[in-house]
C-alpha cells in the first residue's frame, strides 16, 4: 500500500465544538483508520483550514489545532489550506506525486464543503479515492440536517461517481 495515503481533512477543535453528525462514531472510525494505517505503513496526512485573524480557525489558535483525540505524530505530514480543496495552493499534489501516491483514503470535515471540494479535485487529478462510510461528517444548516447532507453526498453524489464509498470494516479487512 505504498501508493496510498490516509488524508484527514479539517478535523479541528473549532469544527468539532459544533458537534457534527455522529461525532463519536466519526472519531472512533478515524481512530481505527489511523491505527490501521500505522500498522500497514500507510502515510497519514492531516489538513487544517486557516481562516482570517480573529476567527475561531485563526492560525495558531486553539480552534485551529487538530482535534486531540486524533493528534498527529511528529512524523505525520500536515498541510494548511485557505480554500475548500486541500489541493488548492497547498503543495499537496506535488507532495503526493513525489511519493508516487495514486490512492487516497479521504476522511474528515465538512461533507458538503472541504470534503466534497477535495474529492472532486482529487478525481480531476486522476487519484483513486476511497471514502470509508462514516468517516466524514458535517453539521446542520438552515436547509438540511447533518445526517441528510452526510447520506446524500456519500450515496447520491460521491459513490461510484467520484469515489468508492465502502464500509469501514471492508477496508480494515484488506
Amino acid at each position: 500500500m505504498k501508493d496510498t495515503v490516509l488524508l484527514i481533512v479539517d478535523v479541528q477543535n473549532a469544527i468539532m465544538e459544533e458537534h457534527p453528525y455522529q461525532e463519536e462514531i466519526l472519531i472512533e472510525n478515524l481512530q481505527k483508520l489511523i491505527a490501521y494505517s500505522r500498522n500497514k505503513g500507510i502515510e497519514i496526512i492531516y489538513v487544517r483550514h486557516i481562516d482570517e485573524q480573529g476567527t475561531e480557525l485563526e492560525e495558531g489558535s486553539e480552534g485551529f489545532q487538530i482535534f486531540h483525540k486524533i493528534t498527529p505524530l511528529d512524523t505525520d505530514k500536515i498541510f494548511n489550506k485557505r480554500f475548500n480543496s486541500a489541493f488548492r495552493k497547498t503543495g499537496l499534489k506535488e507532495y503526493l506525486d513525489s511519493k508516487n501516491i495514486r490512492k487516497i483514503i479521504l476522511t474528515g470535515m465538512q461533507t458538503e464543503y472541504c470534503i466534497d471540494a477535495t474529492l472532486k479535485s482529487a478525481f480531476d487529478l486522476d487519484y483513486e479515492v476511497i471514502i470509508p462510510e462514516d468517516t466524514t461528517s458535517t453539521v446542520d444548516n438552515p436547509y438540511l440536517t447533518g445526517k441528510q447532507l452526510h447520506e446524500y453526498f456519500q450515496y447520491a453524489i460521491w459513490n461510484n461517481r467520484f469515489a468508492k464509498v465502502i464500509p469501514l470494516e471492508e477496508l480494515l479487512a484488506k
